[in-house]
């Protein structure tokens, strides 16, 4: 999953993305057809069961209801009868796509997760289009009042803004007059890498039994292997882009440096062509897939155990949140399980116990912070006594400040990686009436939680230490924050480098698993695309395994 901000002025200076409609050119030996569930597969052809088959999703997220969604799809074309169910703990459908109201106004929805999807995610592309879901542009609320959209912060200066208007050609200029052609070697790598990882969605690659292999396969090994900063060194993209650039959009995206993220993750912080967003938040595209799964959706229910059984199948041990309390019971019995969440954070005991458990990888720890201010961002915060006076009005303060490391500053595979800017962005949505007059949404990705202190200073206003020592935004004057909503998340894995991953089937029978793709590609379209995958691979074994022991 990517919590990505989407600056224009990255669009101009890669053609990668697209709050602008000048970067088609760029891209065009990229663009697919359009996707579809069938792929350029042959129907499975007809097959007859005495039974429906069935099948337990666990998790309703963007690999569970994918898996679901894709399961009804190919199982269909085989005419092959399934039962879906699916197992939610939580009480809603999406996983890690969520939106919240700011000023509990369904006017002003804000997305806590995953925040955008791009033309290349064809998977999502294709399910809003199904769904008849509005995309809208990335962005497209920013008040646009400041003279800047973007600017990159080390925490002592800006080395880097873009203008907040339709120039892209000065703000081109500006980018090749400080960085060289390393923007145009970064476009160029971002395309080659993009069109391996293309092949994993068509055959003769897809579907795949095993994500390492598949990996090697298709050529990326090698970039999954280096770190960020190795990657692009081996590929002669200068340093000073890659500090200012390239980790700054590795940060905002996935917390981390480049001397820890592997070099296809920080590819794929590039590949932002086409950025849009479903009105109403990107979990209505994932709830449309459960709906048209035509599953038994499970909400406020979690999975306990799962026991194989000596004749075959599995039996779920469950409990399900009430008002009253919390209900266990037993279901019996399902063919197949897909596990569709990290197998760490599930709880979910396995009997008898696996020959090889999913390896537990280290999750980053992101608050997302939204508040609602009648303070612009302050010109005190970003600014020193040395900074330039252009830098020191409130016009001259970008509407997203995303962060990177000063130059010099070398914090290696740490995964404390913030450095001196203590946060890794603060984006301005957009700006809402209150009381006659315009207040903004801010929206803050950081490590650790916002405190007032913190705030008062990034907003420039005065805040009374409390007796009890209590700094906590809540106990701000609402003359200040009048709203706030803080979401703990366990965003995305620590994307080390890596040359093997989880293997999809856990059990070499009927359970498997989805979230191995995490420490690949961590976005909510490639936990789509392993979601279609298994379920491809599901119906194919019920298909050979028609005409026997099955009817």
């Amino acid at each position: 999953m990517t919590f990505t901000l989407q600056p224009r002025w990255l669009v101009a200076l890669l053609a990668l993305s697209s709050m602008s409609p000048h970067t088609a050119a760029f891209q065009s030996d990229l663009q697919q057809q359009p996707f579809r569930i069938s792929s350029t597969t042959q129907p499975l052809g007809p097959t007859t069961y005495g039974k429906a088959q069935r099948v337990a999703v666990i998790g309703a997220g963007a690999a569970g209801s994918s898996t679901a969604y894709h399961l009804q799809q190919y199982a269909a074309n085989a005419t092959i009868p399934l039962d879906i169910t699916i197992f939610e703990a939580s009480s809603r459908v999406g996983g890690r796509t969520t939106t919240v109201n700011a000023l509990d106004d369904p006017r002003y929805p804000a997305e806590l997760g995953a925040s955008i999807f791009v033309s290349v995610n064809h998977i999502l592309v294709d399910a809003a289009e199904e769904f008849d879901l509005e995309a809208l542009e990335a962005g497209a609320a920013r008040p646009s009042e400041s003279k800047y959209e973007i600017g990159i912060w080390d925490g002592k200066e800006f080395v880097y803004k873009s203008m907040n208007d339709d120039l892209g050609f000065l703000n081109l200029v500006k980018l090749f007059w400080r960085y060289g052609l390393a923007p145009l070697k970064t476009q160029r790598l971002m395309k080659s890498t993009v069109a391996k990882f293309l092949k994993m969605y068509d055959e003769p690659e897809f579907p795949w039994k095993s994500l390492t292999d598949m990996v090697s396969r298709v050529g990326l090994l090698d970039t999954t292997a280096s770190t960020g900063w190795q990657f692009l060194k081996s590929n002669g993209v200068g340093e000073k882009f890659g500090n200012e650039i390239i980790q700054a959009s590795t940060r905002v995206n996935y917390g981390q440096n480049l001397g820890l993220i592997h070099g296809l993750e920080t590819m794929v912080c590039m590949a932002t062509d086409g950025a849009m967003a479903v009105e109403g938040g990107n979990w209505r595209i994932f709830d449309g897939m459960v709906k048209k799964s035509r599953a038994h959706l499970r909400l406020n229910t979690s999975v306990e155990e799962i026991t194989r059984l000596e004749e075959g199948g599995y039996q779920l041990s469950l409990s399900k949140k009430e008002r009253h309390g919390v209900r266990t019971q037993t279901e019996d019995r399902f063919d197949s399980i897909v596990l569709a969440a990290p197998f760490q954070y599930t709880g979910i005991k396995v009997s008898p116990a696996l020959p090889h458990q999913p390896d537990e990888i280290p999750y980053v720890t992101l608050y997302v912070t939204l508040l609602v201010s009648p303070h612009r961002l302050s010109p005190k915060f970003f600014s020193t006594p040395t900074s330039p006076l252009a830098d020191q009005d409130f016009d001259s303060i970008p509407e997203i400040v995303i962060t990177t490391l000063p130059a010099g500053l070398d914090l290696g595979s740490s995964p404390e990686g913030v450095g001196p800017t203590k946060f890794w962005s603060v984006s301005t949505l957009r700006s809402i009436p209150v009381n006659g007059s315009a207040q903004y949404l801010y929206k803050i990705f950081s490590p650790q939680p916002m405190n007032a202190t913190f705030l008062s200073r990034l907003l420039d206003f005065s805040v009374e230490a409390k007796e009890d020592g209590n700094d906590s935004v809540d106990n701000v004057d609402k003359r200040h924050i009048s709203w706030s909503y803080e979401k703990k998340w366990h965003s995305y894995p620590y994307e080390y480098p890596r040359v093997t991953f989880e293997d999809l089937n856990l059990d070499a029978k009927g359970l498997w698993y989805t979230s191995g793709i995490e420490s690949f590609i961590s976005t909510m379209e490639t936990s789509a695309l392993m979601g279609k995958n298994v379920a491809k691979l599901i119906v194919n074994e019920l298909v050979e395994k028609s005409g026997s022991d099955l009817n």
